[in-house]
């Protein structure tokens, strides 16, 4: 008997292509890196112009140190600033560097920056963050808190506990609407910022302005890929380059037009979120809804589906939580920050190292962070403790509030701010000083963690 013919064999679907990575802000350096001194910051119709004749001013003291790096000395000369302020502004700048310069000593001083790494810092001083939008029904909330309040902007007319209560979460930009709003700003100034990092050589037009790989990297301080990739293997033109054969220049032209259309790509992918978002009625579909998991009962807890699985977050959110108590262990925390927004009655532990925590619109709450290796932003609090150990803090817009601190350099203290007390000593951190601190504010937990790991406090 003649076996049948077997039915061939169904072709396999081929796997879907992974998406491709998405390029981002660095979002370090726009909530960390901005400095709120008038003369770092310069107007937008003479900013290209303004800086290119301070690269000028730099360069010799660049060349004459060897290694293309200026210090804050040359610096304040060039910007006719006080050396204070220019070691402020290098030691932010070495604070927000996407990766540990360690020529850059303790005090923000020893041998100075790379000059590429200052102007770009120095020409996103002209950025201006993203305005929240108004609230729906701003005079049922003006006769609850007044409207000469200390809080500028959007929180004038709302209360850290409202802003929970009224559940106004999206009336404040989300993650993903910042990122547009920084990208935007990119897209808009990318032409001139690459200008300002172009090295001239001969020939006419777009082909006198070159990049070198590593003058390329440097635009790592403004933007990544969302899965990792440096910018010299993404890009086609420095893909794969012999390390023993340093990559030839390329033209200035060029460049703009790669990154150009990443950004593009970026904000079509976030623009899409967005819109999808704003129609739908839950804060889940936002893509930076909270990472609050801590608390399985809080109702805000689930994580989103994204659609593109190279975005991923690089933050934790610790987010809305009202009366309750909150702790983060390393395991729980995701990325190098953690944000703790609007929360209010409640005491959030974060006990894990990260390199940025951002505290925003808290009231009466207690915040106790592990170690932080970087920077501590805290902005428009009321009534809320602070117990952390870092390496800066920058307190801006709060009131009422107390801050039991262990750091390496005088906390920046900007905007409008009220009745901020700082008992303590800030400098000569030791265990013992902490012991004693957290035995008075009754966190047995910290301490353990600070006991197993007390390098951490040596940031």
């Amino acid at each position: 008997m003649v076996d049948e013919p077997l039915d061939p064999p169904q072709p396999t679907p081929a796997a879907a292509a992974p998406p491709a990575p998405l390029l981002r802000p660095r979002r370090e350096a726009f909530e960390h890196g901005l400095l709120p001194i008038p003369k770092l910051i310069f107007p937008e119709g003479t900013l290209a112009q303004t800086l290119s004749q301070l690269k000028e001013k730099l360069a010799p003291a660049a060349a004459a140190a060897g290694d293309g790096r200026v210090g804050a000395a040359a610096l304040a000369e060039a910007l006719q600033i006080p050396p204070d302020q220019a070691a402020l502004a290098i030691g932010i700048l070495a604070a927000v560097l996407p990766a540990e310069d360690p020529t850059l000593d303790a005090g923000g001083g020893g041998a100075g920056a790379d000059l590429r790494d200052v102007l770009l810092f120095l020409y996103i001083q002209s950025y201006k963050r993203l305005v929240p939008r108004p609230h729906k029904d701003s005079p049922a909330v003006a006769d609850v808190w007044p409207s000469t309040s200390a809080f500028d902007g959007y929180l004038s007319a709302l209360s850290p506990i409202q802003l929970v209560r009224s559940n106004s979460r999206r009336f404040i930009p989300s993650q993903a609407d910042e990122e547009i709003h920084q990208l935007s700003y990119l897209q808009k100034h990318m032409a001139n910022i690459l200008t300002l990092l172009a090295d001239s050589v001969e020939g006419e037009g777009d082909d006198s302005l070159v990049l070198t790989m590593e003058t390329f990297e440097h635009l790592g301080f403004l933007v990544h890929f969302s899965e990792g990739t440096s910018l010299s293997q993404a890009a086609t033109f420095f893909a794969n380059s012999d390390p023993d054969m340093p990559a030839a220049p390329v033209s200035a032209a060029q460049v703009h037009d790669w990154i150009l259309q990443n950004i593009v790509s970026s904000l079509e992918f976030y623009t899409e979120k967005s819109t999808a978002k704003e129609g739908s009625q839950q804060i889940a579909s936002d893509l930076d809804v909270t990472m609050a998991d801590a608390n399985t009962s809080h109702p805000r807890n689930s994580t989103p589906t994204v659609a593109n699985p190279a975005f991923h977050r690089n933050s934790t959110f610790v987010e809305g939580f009202s009366k309750t108590s909150v702790v983060k262990h390393a395991s729980d925390v995701k990325g190098n920050s953690v944000k703790v927004l609007n929360c209010h009655d409640s005491v959030i532990y974060i006990l894990a190292p990260v390199k940025y925590a951002t505290v925003y619109g808290c009231s009466d709450t207690t915040v106790v962070l592990g170690a932080v290796g970087k920077v501590i932003k805290v902005e428009h609090c009321e009534r809320v403790h602070i117990i952390a150990a870092a390496k800066r803090i920058c307190i801006a817009n709060c009131r009422e509030c107390i801050f039991y601190l262990g750091v390496n350099h005088q906390p920046l203290i900007v905007g409008d701010n009220h009745k901020l007390h700082i008992p303590l000593p800030i400098n000569g951190t030791n265990l013992l000083y902490w012991e004693s601190l957290i035995r008075m504010i009754h966190c047995p937990i910290l301490l353990g963690f600070l006991m197993f790991k007390p390098n951490l406090l040596l940031v």
